[in-house]
């Protein structure tokens, strides 16, 4: 009986023909290498001579780690790790200066696998570490005040630094299914859009009669508006909705 080493799923090898081939031009006009959902289980290194690309999409591999030799890359503007096996990224990631898009979603890497090299990227504007383990986020990420939006959702916090929720230009952060206690709840997910119920921007006798009739209608529909709206003790009931376990549904993926 032949003798052999146990391995995982060899992948798709990928050859600087298939690399070449793969090369799309984006919106913009940049040079993007799409590998994406090539069953790729390690990093190609026939494409370290195509590290002139604007963007490079490895998403939905089978990758564990990313090479030092990224940091051949300096071009590049966008990179998207997200749905791979990755359990850490290495330090050179943060001499990649012209990133602004970084998404490493839905991989296995810890706060401690998270190198501490990333708040050098001083141009991301987006970044995703959702659906990771982390434990906690780097005080340091403070650094990028660029970033406009941050996911976190999906991993293991209980808190999020100050120096990142006050991000002189974030207007998006996604926090979601982490076990915050109730209290960092309230205070985070607060809603931040101050509302109103009334704005007047003219005066009544500065409107024409067909302007001023017109108001006049649309102000009459919200008051019989909100004597219709159930109140909230009341239980909403929806007898003639299917719930994705009718059987008059069979493709469940529908839901």
């Amino acid at each position: 009986m032949a003798k052999g080493k146990a391995t995982g799923p060899k992948g798709k090898k990928i050859t600087l023909k298939i690399a070449k081939n793969s090369i799309r031009i984006s919106y913009d006009g940049g040079r993007r290498l799409d590998l994406s959902k090539m069953g790729i289980t390690t990093f190609p290194k026939c494409i370290l001579k195509l590290a002139d690309v604007d963007e490079l999409d490895l998403s939905r591999n089978m990758l564990k780690k990313i090479p030092n030799s990224i940091e051949k890359f300096q071009k590049l503007r966008w990179l998207d790790l997200h749905s791979n096996q990755l359990e850490e990224l290495p330090k050179t990631i943060g001499t990649l200066q012209n990133l602004f898009y970084l998404n490493i979603c839905n991989n296995k890497l810890t706060t401690k696998s998270l190198p501490e090299e990333l708040h050098l990227l001083k141009n991301l504007r987006f970044l995703n570490l959702g659906l990771n383990c982390l434990e906690c986020i780097p005080s340091n990420l403070g650094a990028l005040q660029e970033l406009k939006e941050l996911g976190l959702f999906d991993n293991l916090l209980t808190t999020i630094p100050n120096s990142v929720k006050k991000l002189p230009k974030l207007n998006k952060l996604n926090a979601e299914r982490n076990p915050f206690p109730d209290s960092i709840k309230k205070e985070e997910f607060v809603d931040p859009i101050k509302r109103i119920e009334t704005l007047y921007l003219v005066q009544e006798k500065d409107l024409c009669c067909s302007c001023l009739k017109t108001c006049q209608g649309e102000k009459d529909k919200m008051n019989k508006l909100k004597n219709i709206i159930p109140s909230p003790s009341k239980k909403l009931s929806f007898p003639l909705l299917l719930t994705p376990n009718s059987t008059a549904k069979d493709n469940q993926e529908q839901w």
